[in-house]
């Protein structure tokens, strides 16, 4: 109920939403006031949209009551705070925190209302300290709604489900050529998957930026997305199958690939961190196996046309160094990092069985001149001249990051534009047309339960 003593100062508390939840309240205030009893200015000039009162509301919800709204004991209106004072009544909330304030006449309140607007006009946003920050609470899974980012609704992937079906529950996201990692379901899909794997690639820190620099720290080691890599398993994968990865510089897809049901295989060159993905993937008590070699040796760990599905991220070239070792094809020339690539990828053809797929993530690099280096398509040559048929092309759209802080530099420099996405290549080894007595349907749940017994 309302405070009728202004002055007194209560305890922090927490208020009640109409839907039965609380919000906490941090902020030092003087009295709470129930919502229907506080007035917002009419001669307020500052206007609130719907999606800001919405993105106030969840700030509000998800970080609590943090400022007060404040109340000029004169008049009994709101002179600050108008945009929460809406966001509380959006939430139902039962009462807000309140600070009153003392103002001798309407002058002095209507100069103070125009002064919380005004002054806030006239800051300057660093936008490269900005987007550092928000890079930092990406990396971090942080959502960034409650840093009062507005996030661009969904694409209306999903036709009429009462016509064609949900697609996303049907194969996890849209199956279109463009897999956009920014959407709200890929996030949270990512999030459970984080922290089940967690995986911080701990052997190779600083690998992409040096120390001292934007950069680090801040998405410093790139590690496979495994949303990506469940979507690969499902599209592209047989039920109880097998799957390898002649490259297996992270957990991701043995952990993934073992969880949805996959016996894995995985050979890694450093053994520090071959050692990390089998940990990771036996105290999950999954059918993995990782082996500490060389890719081009995969002959001697997998048997000829034995596998269900290749899947894997090979080393962009250079782009980010690995370790030491001579045999790290990030520490190869160019041309010498085609011929192990090849080796590799013939090998893995050889382990694939007839009618299977293989996907390779990759993207492009820029070479010393600044032109690309041209590993996309030369990937696709080396799988063609292997056998494999070119299938599909996906792109999977990356957050920027820090690109929107480099991309300044690099356009003036040559007219480089910023990089926010990588290349999903999708290969098939055999006839198409058996795929479609090989793979099973994608059902959504209603299907299923209307398939007869």
């Amino acid at each position: 109920m309302v405070d009728s003593h202004p002055s007194q100062e209560a305890p922090k508390t927490r208020v009640k939403c109409a839907d039965g939840t609380e919000i906490p309240v941090y902020c030092a205030y003087n009295a709470t006031v129930l919502t229907e009893l506080v007035a917002g200015n009419p001669k307020n000039p500052n206007q609130h949209p719907p999606n800001q009162i919405d993105l106030l509301a969840k700030i509000i919800r998800g970080q609590g009551w943090r400022a007060p709204i404040t109340i000029s004991t004169r008049s009994k209106m709101v002179v600050k705070g108008h945009g929460r004072l809406e966001a509380a009544k959006a939430l139902g909330c039962e009462c807000v925190p309140v600070d009153y304030q003392d103002y001798d006449s309407e002058e002095a309140e209507i100069a103070d209302l125009l002064a919380d607007n005004k002054i806030a006009e006239l800051a300057h946003i660093d936008n490269a300290l900005e987007l550092s920050n928000k890079a930092f609470l990406e990396a971090a899974e942080f959502d960034l709604e409650l840093a009062g980012f507005e996030i661009e609704p969904e694409d209306p992937y999903d036709p009429d489900p009462s016509k064609a079906g949900n697609l996303q529950e049907r194969f996890i996201v849209p199956p279109f050529s463009i897999l956009d990692t920014r959407q709200g379901y890929w996030q949270e899909r990512r999030k459970h998957w984080s922290a089940v794997i967690n995986d911080q690639g701990e052997t190779r820190e600083e690998t992409l930026h040096k120390e001292g620099t934007i950069g680090a720290k801040i998405g410093s080691v790139s590690i496979l997305d495994a949303v990506l890599a469940e979507i690969v398993v499902e599209w592209f994968g047989l039920a109880n199958g097998k799957a390898f990865d002649p490259f297996a510089g992270d957990t991701v897809f043995g952990f993934v690939a073992g969880t949805k049901g996959q016996t894995f295989t995985g050979i890694e060159l450093r053994s520090d961190q071959a050692k990390v993905n089998q940990l990771r993937c036996d105290d999950a008590g999954l059918p993995c196996t990782y082996h500490n070699d060389d890719g081009q040796n995969l002959e001697k760990y997998i048997p000829q046309e034995s596998q269900d599905l290749l899947f894997s991220c090979p080393p962009y070239l250079d782009l980010e160094k690995y370790s030491d070792d001579p045999r790290d094809l990030s520490n190869m020339s160019h041309s010498d990092f085609f011929k192990v690539y090849s080796n590799v990828f013939q090998s893995a053809y050889g382990a694939l069985k007839p009618d299977r797929f293989a996907c390779i993530v990759t993207s492009e690099v820029r070479a010393k001149g600044g032109a690309y280096a041209g590993l996309v398509p030369e990937t696709i040559r080396i799988m063609q001249s292997a056998g494999f048929q070119y299938y599909n092309e996906l792109i999977l759209i990356n957050s920027a990051g820090t690109v929107p802080i480099r991309v300044t530099k690099s356009m003036n420099a040559g007219r480089k534009v910023g990089r926010v996405h990588q290349n999903v290549l999708v290969f098939f080894k055999g006839d198409p047309g058996n795929i479609k007595g090989l793979y099973p349907e994608f059902l959504s749940e209603q299907d299923a339960q209307e398939e007869p017994l």
